[in-house]
């Protein structure tokens, strides 16, 4: 970095702001005690010319030298006005204006990462409740499959009750206790029995 060339460049933007201060404080001088001054001074001094301060002065002197040494007199004075406290003030507000600067970007920061770990927290929620209501929905599934199974498995036990009745009712001479403690093989089986020991006892 050229300090010389960034020192001259700098000094040369504030001679030509310090011209423009004294032509607008002429300006509001002349518009109290000459107007007709006050207007060809405003129409002399356009945007244009306050660009440069040497030459608006330089064009100055050739059309009113008055003007021209007045102009010169007024920004002097407010340099030496100004140029006192101008160093410190110029620090200060560079200090301060990049501590301002850097909290709102850190604040920014903090709030786009803040507005992203919500969206985070809402997709961890989301698919929590997701997964739960998929578990919920496995143990409905789960439930009405068993007890449509136990439904059935209660029908078929009751059919099977009913040809039971059905039975006794066909055959009164067997008593519900005999069916029940002897089932039909074993009854089979006496009756086989029964029959084989019938001949041996005519022998």
């Amino acid at each position: 970095m050229d300090i010389k060339r960034s020192t001259k460049s700098t000094a040369n933007m504030l001679i030509n702001f310090l011209t423009f201060e004294a032509v607008k404080t002429i300006a509001e001088q002349l518009e109290e005690t000459d107007k007709l001054k006050a207007l060809w001074f405003n129409q002399f001094s356009t945007r244009e010319r306050l660009q440069n301060g040497e030459l608006y002065i330089k064009d100055l002197f050739e059309v009113h030298q008055e003007m021209a040494f007045r102009v010169m007199t007024v920004r002097e004075h407010l340099a030496n006005e100004i140029l006192e406290f101008l160093p410190e003030m110029t620090r200060t507000g560079i200090q301060q204006s990049n501590m301002q600067l850097r909290r709102r970007h850190f604040e920014r920061i903090m709030s786009v990462q803040a507005s992203e770990g919500y969206s985070e927290c809402e997709n961890l929620v989301s698919d929590e409740m997701t997964r739960t209501g998929i578990q919920q929905s496995n143990m409905q599934l789960r439930r009405r499959h068993f007890e449509r199974i136990m439904s059935v498995q209660a029908s078929e036990g009751y059919s099977e009750c009913e040809n039971l009745v059905s039975d006794i009712d066909q055959n009164p001479e067997v008593s519900s206790v005999d069916i029940l403690e002897f089932p039909p093989e074993v009854a089979a089986d006496s009756n086989v029995d029964g029959d084989r020991s019938s001949p041996q006892s005519n022998q």
